[in-house]
């Protein structure tokens, strides 16, 4: 018996030959008598969708000419990847049909899934499918380009008896289905139908997937396919779903751009050939954004595209893609249009203010630290010394308890000798945390991070706890929107606050006042440090809920540097105020014992010419004190 896939396999033999339209129409109108003549032609086709769509539908592509739609790699690629979830799914090894599409421009995935769904709906009793647009105007493309065209030029037999085929719907009534396109921006969309199959398209540009999804709700069928598909458009909602992806019900899949068939460039002439190829192989350029994408193809023809598709094929991808480079007037843009990895397409949106290669490059490297050795979480237990007026907390029942669900979590534990400093910022200009940064002052490395949504009392007697088990660390919370903080510990006697100065205008006097205030002087300076520091010492910040905020404080359109709309800065500020109030920090005091006879002789001339706070930051740093 000959199978559907047989079918299109002569098809496209027919087109390669003859690249003729009227023949090929005159092929598809014989595969369909095959097919009313031959049921397990039918069976074949419902459980494979896309070989009707190989079968019989034509489609405009990109040189605006009519031509059998024949799946490429990358389309090839997700459909055999969502057929085999379908047959996990229903054979019990995966609950649920979710998934999260990251690819670059025009690899065709609105096309291939929008095809999948009008074979469904011409095939299927009972379909109901929709696909959501992230602009009008991509929907309206989307139905007469990918739906409505491709449908007018099937053979009449398989054309089912339509109720109506309006400007954005198909619907089939003897079938009982559907398929539909609407826009994100509709704030009703989808909400009265039964969803068995929803793609929601460049996701990542959706003013809120959240919203859409929760309006959605109970349409959706507990078997429905789901799939969001995006190009990536920096840090936002898509990309908190692709971070989760694994531990929610989302599955990630990334598409390479160099894996459609058609991103590739012959060159013009042999010398142009000969020179690009020297460029490359010697990585050179004319400046530093032209060296660097040399470098990156140079990495991708050896690493990667040679030996996936041989050399000829491989130089003239990486020649297309230097092209594509060419023409940006932002060279970032090709990260996130054409990305070579996940990690890479979220980098190029947005004006961050911090170098985001570096924060990223940590985030993954400690992602991968933390896999199998996750740092200790948990939060202080405390009793008071009176339980009715709250008096005071007696510092000696101060006690860690680990908890996987706590709020602050420990990276350093506390060294003897070692000072600490604790930055917090409190709630206030839309921010939804309290925060704690712990710095080690003789390191300056992050040793503990409070994160989270506390009454003002619970977050400041843990503020307390962790000061004082960071050897009564100095602690310095910010003031602008909420002086309850500083108030409170200086009510519970804590030893060491921050101090600022005040010039008061009325009694001319300088007034000396607890807390840390963000002005305009202070935090440009807090933040220009900040920017040094991940530069240089990135290896000093563990904590990735603090990194990730690192990548979302952007210029905004004032040039004003500022957390993304819907993201936060909690624990950058804090980690920022932590940093600063360093100054009024000091070495540990006491005396100390030193045995420097077994240091070199440059190291011993070092201790010699330190002064005492210097030697005890050397004794620290090169545990020189007697028995330690």
């Amino acid at each position: 018996m000959i199978t559907a896939k047989q079918i299109v396999e002569k098809r496209k033999e027919l087109w390669e030959s003859k690249k003729s339209i009227t023949q090929d129409g005159e092929f598809t109108q014989a595969a369909v008598d095959y097919l009313l003549e031959n049921e397990h032609i039918r069976i074949e086709i419902a459980r494979y969708p896309e070989r009707l769509v190989e079968m019989f539908f034509v489609i405009v592509d990109k040189n605006q000419e009519t031509v059998p739609f024949f799946l490429n790699k990358v389309q090839q690629d997700f459909v055999d990847d969502l057929n085999q979830a379908i047959d996990d799914y229903n054979a019990g090894k995966r609950l649920h049909l979710n998934f999260l599409v990251l690819k670059g421009r025009q690899q065709g995935f609105t096309t291939v899934i929008t095809a999948y769904q009008l074979a469904c709906a011409i095939t299927k009793r009972n379909f109901s499918g929709i696909t959501i647009a992230d602009i009008n105007n991509n929907t309206n493309t989307i139905f007469e380009k990918k739906a409505k065209f491709p449908y007018s030029r099937l053979p009449e037999p398989i054309m089912p008896t339509q109720k109506y085929n309006n400007r954005r719907e198909f619907m089939f009534d003897r079938l009982n289905s559907s398929w539909v396109v609407d826009t994100a921006g509709n704030k009703d969309v989808g909400r009265s139908n039964t969803i068995n199959f929803f793609h929601g398209s460049e996701v990542a540009f959706w003013d809120s997937i959240s919203s859409i999804l929760t309006g959605l709700g109970e349409a959706l069928t507990k078997n429905s396919i789901k799939i969001l598909e995006s190009t990536a458009n920096g840090y936002n909602e898509f990309k908190d779903l692709w971070d989760g992806a694994g531990k929610n019900t989302w599955e990630a899949k990334f598409y390479y751009w160099f894996d459609t068939p058609e991103y590739e460039n012959r060159f013009e002439n042999a010398e142009i050939e000969c020179d690009f190829k020297r460029k490359v192989l010697n990585e050179e350029g004319s400046g530093d954004q032209e060296r660097e994408v040399i470098k990156k193809i140079k990495s991708l023809l050896n690493e990667v595209l040679i030996a996936k598709f041989g050399e000829e094929s491989a130089w003239k991808k990486v020649y297309w893609y230097y092209q594509k480079w060419s023409g940006y007037i932002d060279k970032e843009l090709i990260k996130q249009e054409y990305p070579c990895n996940p990690r890479e397409a979220f980098l190029a949106t947005g004006r961050c203010v911090f170098d985001k290669e570096i924060i990223t490059n940590r985030i993954e490297y400690l992602t991968n630290l933390y896999k199998d050795n996750p740092p200790k979480r948990g939060y202080f237990t405390f009793d008071w010394n009176d339980p009715g007026t709250k008096d005071k907390i007696v510092k000696e029942s101060i006690k860690w308890v680990d908890n996987s669900q706590g709020y602050i979590t420990i990276y350093e534990e506390v060294q003897p000798r070692t000072t600490y400093t604790l930055g917090g910022d409190t709630k206030g200009e839309g921010s939804d945390f309290y925060s704690g940064v712990v710095i080690n002052h003789i390191t300056g490395k992050r040793a503990a991070y409070l994160h989270a949504n506390l009454d003002p009392d619970t977050y400041t007697h843990q503020l307390f706890c962790m000061g004082m088990h960071y050897n009564k660390a100095l602690i310095g919370v910010e003031i602008n929107f909420d002086r309850y903080p500083v108030i409170e510990l200086e009510r519970l006697k804590y030893p060491k606050q921050y101090v600022r100065e005040r010039y008061d205008t009325y009694t001319h006097q300088i007034t000396k006042m607890f807390g840390w205030k963000t002005d305009g002087n202070t935090r440009p300076l807090i933040i220009d440090k900040q920017t040094v520091l991940f530069r240089d010492n990135i290896d000093l910040f563990p904590d990735i809920t603090m990194l990730d905020e690192g990548l979302t404080f952007v210029y905004d359109k004032n040039n004003r540097p500022d957390a993304q709309p819907g993201k936060h800065d909690d624990l950058l500020f804090g980690d920022m105020i932590a940093n600063e109030i360093r100054s009024q920090q000091t070495i540990m005091s006491d005396e100390m014992t030193v045995d420097v006879s077994k240091l070199p002789a440059d190291l011993q001339e070092d201790w010699n010419r330190a002064n005492p706070e210097q030697k005890k930051y050397l004794a620290q740093k090169w545990g020189l004190t007697k028995g330690a």
